[in-house]
């Protein structure tokens, strides 16, 4: 990835909320259920924006490259963007305003934790995060509700979201890259020791975003899924672009890339998985199907023969399968 044109790209692909947008145009008719549905995704959908916002702006202040600093700015307003976006949406489909919508329990206590960890664990660790919940998202959950909700509106305005995340995926797979670098291992090797106060933020930090991600993943995104995507082949296909830049031999040797791959050996061993299955999907916040390798042999080699900008393409193109 070229950083200067990244940043040109980012700068030329801003758009306005009401310049863009025909908000006269009526939603389609729906069931209440329906109806109390969309408006509850479109409300959560707010929430994980502003928390992608939050995420991006720590990364904004790691980074000392001036020109990724300047393309992380540009990721906070598209962040913002969307949760504006999101906000509208979920009143324009409010129709009949069946009931109240307040974002996700599970995602208002997960939020504040999971900037923390972004904020105090290594960067490493926080774009292995960032990046699942980019592929998540961008692959499988907007576009799964656009087919859902199914009218103009809808499609408008997540094609528009979708194209700024696509821009967000290229660039956590260019951090990927260069967080497992050589490059950038001598340089952590050479920094002085995280003070003491620092490290016990991280270790809460890190307890605290395990401890929550079950219940956020379950209730913000899977649960949905199953509704908007039945078949679950979307979620599939963004854990397999997941998985599959964890097997990059210089991803997989991270310590962190390591503990996720052990935690999931676990969960499905023969012996250790009808023991310790639950415990593993707790600790990592999956559910059963998705801690087995949901990639093949002949996926993984060809993985193995792909460039970074490469396996971002290969998961960008995954929003295009039917």
């Amino acid at each position: 990835m070229d950083p200067e044109r990244m940043l040109e790209k980012c700068r030329q692909g801003q758009w306005k909320i009401d310049v863009d947008l025909d908000w006269s145009v009526p939603p389609r008719p729906m069931t209440r259920e329906e109806e109390i549905s969309v408006v509850q995704y479109f409300t959560d959908m707010s929430g994980i924006e502003r928390l992608a916002g939050a995420l991006f702006e720590e990364q904004r202040k790691r980074v000392d490259d001036p020109t990724m600093k300047k393309i992380f700015a540009t990721f906070v307003a598209d962040e913002e963007r969307h949760a504006e976006v999101a906000e509208r949406l979920a009143r324009y489909y409010d129709v009949h305003g069946y009931r109240g919508y307040e974002l996700n329990p599970s995602l208002a206590a997960f939020a504040p934790h999971f900037v923390d960890a972004v904020k105090y664990l290594s960067a490493e660790i926080a774009t292995v995060y960032i990046t699942g919940g980019e592929l998540i998202l961008d692959v499988a959950l907007l576009r799964s509700i656009n087919d859902y909700v199914h009218d103009t509106m809808s499609q408008k305005a997540l094609d528009l979201v979708n194209r700024d995340e696509s821009r967000h995926i290229a660039v956590d797979y260019h951090m990927t890259e260069y967080y497992s670098s050589p490059e950038y291992q001598q340089y952590l090797a050479a920094q002085p020791p995280q003070p003491i106060r620092e490290r016990v933020k991280a270790l809460w930090a890190f307890a605290n975003v395990l401890y929550h991600a079950k219940p956020f993943f379950q209730d913000v995104f899977f649960t949905p899924m199953s509704v908007v995507d039945p078949s679950g082949r979307r979620l599939r296909e963004a854990f397999k672009r997941f998985q599959l830049v964890g097997t990059k031999p210089e991803v997989a040797k991270r310590p962190f890339v390591k503990f996720m791959r052990t935690v999931r050996d676990i969960a499905v061993h023969p012996l250790t998985g009808p023991l310790l299955g639950g415990a593993m999907g707790r600790l990592l916040g999956l559910p059963p199907e998705l801690m087995s390798d949901v990639y093949t042999a002949e996926e993984e080699q060809r993985a193995q023969r792909m460039t970074f900008d490469e396996l971002a393409e290969d998961a960008l193109g995954a929003k295009h399968l039917s």
